[in-house]
């Protein structure tokens, strides 16, 4: 599609207080981002002229926009004193083309291929429906000889027109035209007191404006309006997201029990376990990610990882060997052995390095956080610690049971152990037992 030839608008200026959250509605995210990302990341691949209708916690909402999308999209605020609503948020709008479509910001699971649709069908006005018996919250549709006669608001509805499965699902596609003649004559003489964007149907079908509509599914044009809704497309999202990788060469184990969020990126031929967490910008590349593990945006590189293993963010893992509950968190590792127990923060380790069971680096000191720098070929024993900022260099061995205070150099053996205290039957007496 000519991406100079359809204008999009979505709008986001609700609060959203079903939401019960001090978080703007379209501010809550599923799969890592924020609702209203998904539905402007579909809608640039349609037009290169999409404009974002706001006016609660406007400030806030285009700031973290601007941050994916920059000067790619253009944001309108509403005024929500003197003219709320839906048809209120298109007072001032002014479209670039001669075709405008009309979303929500809270239909994060809509998808450009099923938005192009709008723009393809003849008519002036093309509205969504969804045909679903028996679901509250939507207004009816009444269709007859393939046109749109009414829309009814839910709690309007006679039991007949309740009956009705014909549902409207919010997306719109106007002729400019229209837009610019209804809009100013919307009012807001309703309970509400509010101009409503479906006022525009109303007023059409009194000037004999053909309304086609056009049927769509419930998996991508709900929207979500609490927490419920929120969770059920979270579940929607990952499914697709999973879905996506796993065709494109991704191996999963039960991938059901998997969760990989939007912006996560995989590289040649990758496994992932059961239970697994992958979060943020990360990039895993020619790796295995085994069961239970976390990983928080970081990068991982012709490595294995877990099970039950954290990677948290800035982490950078390359050709290592990280294994059961080893947590690893801002630090660099290349080429590199951690097997078990481990926490790695603030580091920087070199290749042929072997971390023993229960190594720490103790890298913050209740004001400030402390690099540890590990060189080639180090040997570090189990349970041992670094209480950083501490240097090792290259091919040093560090005894079990070792606290490491000072800079190692290359090729030191580093020690530290208390004297052996032995105390024969000492069991029986500290217990008054006989032995």
């Amino acid at each position: 599609m000519n991406k100079n030839s359809l204008s999009i608008v979505i709008l986001a200026a609700g609060k959203g207080t079903r939401m019960k959250s001090a978080t703007p509605k379209v501010l809550h995210k599923i799969c890592g981002r924020e609702m209203l990302y998904y539905s402007i990341k579909e809608s640039l691949k349609l037009s290169d002229d999409v404009c974002v209708v706001l006016g609660f916690e406007a400030e806030l909402i285009q700031n973290k926009m601007q941050k994916y999308f920059g000067g790619k999209i253009r944001f309108l605020i509403q005024d929500l004193i003197d003219f709320p609503g839906t048809g209120g948020a298109l007072k001032n709008y002014t479209p670039k083309y001669e075709k405008v479509l009309v979303l929500n910001g809270d239909m994060p699971l809509v998808q450009a291929n099923e938005l192009e649709k709008f723009s393809t069908k003849e008519a002036k006005i093309v509205m969504s429906v969804l045909d679903l018996p028996n679901t509250n919250g939507y207004g009816r549709v009444v269709i007859e000889k393939n046109q749109v006669q009414e829309i009814i608001e839910e709690k309007d509805a006679s039991p007949e027109i309740l009956a009705l499965s014909t549902l409207n699902a919010g997306v719109y596609c106007f002729a400019k035209e229209i837009l610019e003649y209804y809009v100013p004559r919307l009012d807001n003489r309703n309970a509400q007191k509010e101009y409503y964007l479906t006022d525009i149907i109303l007023l059409a079908r009194q000037d004999s404006i053909c309304i086609k509509p056009l049927f769509v599914d419930i998996e991508g044009f709900k929207g979500v309006n609490n927490k419920l809704d929120l969770a059920k497309a979270e579940e929607i999202l990952c499914h697709r997201i999973k879905q996506s990788l796993m065709q494109k060469g991704v191996s999963m184990c039960l991938p059901d029990s998997i969760y990989i969020e939007e912006g996560v990126e995989f590289v040649g031929e990758c496994v992932v376990e059961n239970g697994v967490r992958i979060c943020g910008d990360s990039q895993i590349i020619h790796s295995h990610i085994k069961a239970h593990s976390v990983i928080e945006s970081s990068l991982v590189e012709s490595s294995d990882i877990g099970p039950l293993a954290h990677l948290r963010p800035q982490s950078v893992v390359r050709n290592t060997h990280i294994g059961n509950f080893v947590e690893v968190k801002k630090s660099q590792l290349e080429s590199v052995k951690a097997g078990h127990l481990s926490y790695i923060g603030d580091s920087r380790i070199g290749s042929g390095t072997n971390i023993g069971a229960g190594f720490i680096t103790c890298n913050y000191d209740g004001k400030n956080k402390y690099e540890t720098i590990i060189g080639k070929n180090v040997f570090i024993g189990s349970d041992s610690q670094v209480v950083a900022p501490v240097v090792i260099e290259d091919d040093c061995l560090v005894g079990a049971g070792s606290t490491i205070r000072r800079n190692l150099k290359k090729g030191e053996l580093f020690v530290t152990r208390g004297e052996e205290v032995v105390k024969e039957g000492f069991f029986y007496k500290f217990f008054n037992q006989k032995s």
